[in-house]
């Protein structure tokens, strides 16, 4: 019996994560020039962008468990990228900062977004296309992220 829902073809959702994979593919060698992880450097945009940030409250903008990031947080800490430090307000909280080295690597890493936006324009993708994809992934995040957070 033919079974056209379960064909790998007509899955929306394996393009998604084929594309995922090999996006984190094209960064690594820009990403392993700073000595960092495509995880590390999400990380490290979130800091970049809002120093000074709960482990929660990157957990939210990373959509990742604590159970995930805490590892990958010690991790970034022995590599003097940033500080993990309890806040003084609340004590179950720690604050994220970043070392003058996680500062530094983001000058490194100013070009990489254009780089890696220029792999597909050059293949005739045009930057509104880019942008809609985006956006529409974007849609897509918060209403399964609106369903997840439903089932709590």
């Amino acid at each position: 019996m033919e079974s056209p829902q379960l064909k790998l073809s007509n899955q929306v959702c394996f393009p998604i994560y084929s594309v995922s994979r090999l996006i984190t593919k094209a960064y690594k060698p820009h990403l392993d020039e700073l000595g960092v992880t495509y995880p590390q450097y999400l990380v490290l945009m979130v800091l970049w962008e809002n120093d000074g940030l709960t482990v929660n409250q990157i957990t939210e903008k990373l959509l990742l468990n604590t159970n995930t990031l805490s590892p990958l947080l010690k991790r970034m800490e022995k590599m003097e990228i940033l500080q993990r430090n309890r806040s003084s307000n609340d004590e179950r909280s720690v604050i994220i900062q970043l070392t003058d080295k996680g500062k530094q690597l983001k000058i490194q890493a100013l070009a990489i977004p254009e780089k890696l936006l220029n792999t597909l324009l050059k293949e005739n993708v045009s930057m509104d296309e880019v942008i809609q994809l985006k956006d529409t992934l974007c849609d897509w995040i918060r209403i399964l992220s609106d369903t997840d957070k439903n089932k709590d």
